[in-house]
């Protein structure tokens, strides 16, 4: 089972720079839920974004550089490599960034696990045009906060 969490603004950007553009109150939770016991498959900006493995979950790092090392991390040179990798882990596997592996994974993932933030934000690094027809919304819930969001999970068809 491999799923996409994703927070994205209305205007699907997910960040500017190295930068989430926004500070939501319980958004960060519901992703520590979502993923804690699983394992991380991200992008190197996304994790030096990070700055840290997150406790309770496992990392991998896809990054072309072969040379790129990170204590408690492993590594990949591609998303299908850290995806075989993660399943010999033994855990639910997430993707969660960035905007490249993404749209690599969105055609294989099982579920998308999705925030949209209820306003607009400028940034520089988009999710692909989501919902598709591949999946189907099975849980829909609105969180009010000091910015708004809605959680909807979706699965594949």
């Amino acid at each position: 089972m491999t799923s996409i969490v994703v927070a994205r603004s209305l205007n699907n950007v997910i960040g500017h720079g190295q930068e989430i553009p926004w500070r939501v109150k319980g958004e960060q939770a519901l992703f520590r839920e979502i993923t804690l016991g699983g394992t991380l498959v991200m992008g190197r900006k996304t994790f030096e974004s990070i700055g840290r493995p997150l406790p309770g979950r496992e990392t991998i790092i896809v990054t072309r550089n072969t040379e790129y090392a990170f204590e408690g991390c492993h590594t990949a040179p591609s998303l299908e490599s850290a995806l075989a990798k993660a399943e010999q882990l033994g855990r639910p596997v997430h993707i969660v960034g960035g905007g490249e592996i993404y749209a690599q994974a969105l055609p294989i993932v099982d579920t998308v696990h999705l925030s949209t933030i209820q306003a607009e934000f400028d940034g520089d690094v988009f999710f692909p045009t989501f919902p598709t027809a591949d999946f189907v919304e099975v849980e829909q819930k609105l969180f009010t906060s000091n910015i708004d969001y809605l959680y909807q999970r979706f699965e594949r068809r």
